[in-house]
């Protein structure tokens, strides 16, 4: 099988969708990787280190989109990747559909068999793609928090550990899932007075056994959202629903009990966000002021750490692509529950319920469309091994 992996081009996005051990893995086994050349070079991976291990490098993405079966990205494609992308050829990337109307629909035009990161799932609820990335947000999170608290950076001037004789500052996480529970992690380390909120018993009591009396674990509901709000100096938006877009638990009215110079770290932003105020930010303006509270919206918070990112990322990421290019595309997806939940869209159909529900688009079965005898010439790849 032929796998390509073009240069992300997202503003400040330095990740690759593979490293050298992934290559020289897909090669021993009789597969072809092209890479464009300088694509690793944000996560300090140089093409040399990539072409030692087996991959060929070409000078232009559009010669990788041309030539490979399969394209691996980091992130979901741009609009001028959008004629790059050919019927038939498999996606596999962050796509994040429900929060990208003009993307779904590009993508089923094309009939692109799009495999989403962020929406395999294990049957015990583990999103195993999503979950490195979340470890990695979460703990930026509060990072990024106190360094926009400081008062050169339009915040409180808070610092959230405190010191001796002054109480240290105040941290609202909302969602206890792995965001949540790394935000927290880095919260208690700091010696912050942390409180999260999330709206299943189990977990809060999981949360509370694991981090005892150093968190205040509550159940999410509005007047504990409201009450936890206004005293914050840092919130942390982790909120996740897989594949939907993110429930608006802050509104307007609820922001403007917000401290003046608190900071919304909204990480749920790359599925529309948890608060009616948040939009998209970038590494390169990060932040924007609303009703006096500083918003850090920035859709690829990882990239910022890109090599640790890369690493993390691609160790989850390369079991499934072996499984493709081993076992064929369809029946990798028949025999992989995990795998199949992540076919979000094929022969321009959308494949995943909560996609189709937030974009109003009929869903199709997954399962039920693989069992079609589809056109060899329109799906040359599910049958290339």
């Amino acid at each position: 099988m032929i796998f390509g992996i073009p240069k992300e081009i997202k503003e400040h996005e330095y990740r690759v969708a593979i490293v050298p051990a992934g290559v020289r893995t897909l090669v021993q086994v009789g597969h072809r990787v092209l890479i464009e050349k300088g694509a690793g070079l944000g996560s300090d991976i140089s093409d040399e280190e990539f072409q030692r291990a087996g991959a060929t490098l070409l000078p232009s993405r559009e010669e990788v989109f041309g030539e490979a079966e399969m394209i691996m990205k980091v992130k979901e494609p741009l609009p001028e990747e959008y004629g790059l992308l050919r019927t038939g050829q498999i996606l596999y990337s962050y796509l994040h559909l429900a929060a990208s109307p003009s993307l779904t629909q590009a993508l089923l035009e094309r009939e692109i068999i799009g495999v989403a990161y962020e929406t395999v799932q294990l049957e015990s609820g583990l999103l195993p793609l999503l979950t490195p990335m979340s470890e990695i947000a979460g703990r930026m999170a509060i990072q990024e928090g106190a360094k926009y608290l400081e008062k050169e950076e339009g915040g409180r001037g808070v610092l959230l550990g405190g010191v001796p004789g002054v109480e240290p500052g105040r941290v609202t996480i909302l969602g206890g899932g792995i965001v949540g529970t790394n935000a927290a992690k880095i919260a208690v380390g700091l010696g912050a007075d942390t409180t999260l909120l999330d709206i299943h018993h189990a977990k809060l009591a999981y949360l509370d056994d694991l981090f005892g009396n150093r968190i205040k674990a509550l159940m999410s509901n509005y007047p504990n959202i409201l009450q936890a709000l206004s005293m914050a100096d840092v919130v942390v938006g982790s909120v996740l629903i897989p594949g939907a877009k993110a429930p608006r638990l802050i509104t307007e009215e609820m922001l403007d009990t917000m401290k003046k110079g608190s900071v919304l770290i909204d990480v749920a932003i790359d599925q529309g966000g948890c608060a009616e105020s948040s939009r998209p930010t970038s590494l390169s303006h990060p932040t924007y002021v609303h009703q006096g509270v500083i918003h850090y919206c920035v859709t690829n918070m990882p990239s910022a750490v890109a090599r640790t990112s890369t690493y993390a990322l691609t160790n989850t990421t390369l079991p499934y692509v072996l499984l493709i290019a081993n076992h064929g595309f369809r029946k990798a997806l028949q025999e992989d529950s995990a795998l199949a939940k992540g076919l979000n869209l094929f022969a321009g159909k959308v494949t995943h319920r909560a996609v189709a529900q937030e974009l109003g688009y009929r869903y199709f079965s997954p399962i039920s469309l693989l069992n079609k005898r589809l056109s060899r010439s329109a799906y040359s790849t599910e049958t290339t091994s």
